[in-house]
């Protein structure tokens, strides 16, 4: 057989191949945290995280909506590749990003809608954030309140809701007729998501977004 019709069949058998390969390296989180557009920053500045979806999770209604999602949380699901950041490791970043001992909500955003939930797909997560939780609360020294939920369903919100925190749209807020940028910004400063993190948390926070030392060695 020619060379060329060799190297063709190869070529057309490595296109079919490949989006099932590249599927099966990528794995889902999905976590809730407050807000979801202050998670899906946080969680977008992760190496290894290849996409975050905003959307509401671990209720019952059908078709849930930002005006009316009752019984779920705001959530985010964060597709992310194993070989480059593991899942007990999402789990110690977003610990470190949320204020673990708060039962009533996330910092100015409060009720159930707002409160932090760890949500496992598997056998496999419920041990790796056991674990991670286990660990951070020997850490703080503190009892972490933050439960750890068997996943049940999750919804994406509203498209104006995905990546919100760096949209170019203009919205009119308390701030004013601003990009969306901007009232994100100032409404995660108002709100002292930051400011509250790194009270809790000191030298182990993660309100950068930078996922490296810090994680790991708050896990020692």
């Amino acid at each position: 057989m020619p060379k060329s019709i060799v190297s063709l069949a190869i070529a057309i058998i490595i296109s079919v191949l490949s989006p099932s390969l590249a599927q099966a390296k990528t794995e889902i989180a999905i976590f809730a945290g407050g807000c979801f557009w202050c998670v899906e920053s946080n969680f977008d500045k992760v190496k290894g995280v290849t996409e975050t979806i905003s959307g509401y999770a671990g209720g019952t209604m059908k078709n849930p909506t930002y005006g009316n999602h009752e019984g779920n949380q705001e959530a985010e699901k964060i597709n992310f590749d194993p070989a480059v950041v593991s899942y007990k490791d999402l789990v110690r970043y977003f610990l470190r990003t949320t204020d673990v001992v708060d039962a009533g909500g996330q910092f100015c955003d409060r009720g159930d809608a707002y409160i932090s939930v760890i949500f496992t797909l598997n056998d496999e997560q419920r041990k790796a954030a056991e674990e991670a939780k286990a660990e951070a609360e020997k850490y703080l020294g503190k009892k972490i309140v933050m439960p750890i939920r068997d996943f049940t369903s999750f919804a994406d919100a509203e498209a104006y809701h995905q990546n919100y925190y760096h949209g170019e749209n203009r919205v009119l807020t308390r701030f004013g007729w601003v990009k969306q940028s901007y009232a994100y910004e100032q409404y995660r400063l108002a709100c002292g998501r930051d400011a509250r993190v790194n009270a809790l948390w000191g030298k182990a926070a993660n309100t950068t977004g930078q996922q490296g030392q810090n994680i790991l060695a708050a896990a020692k």
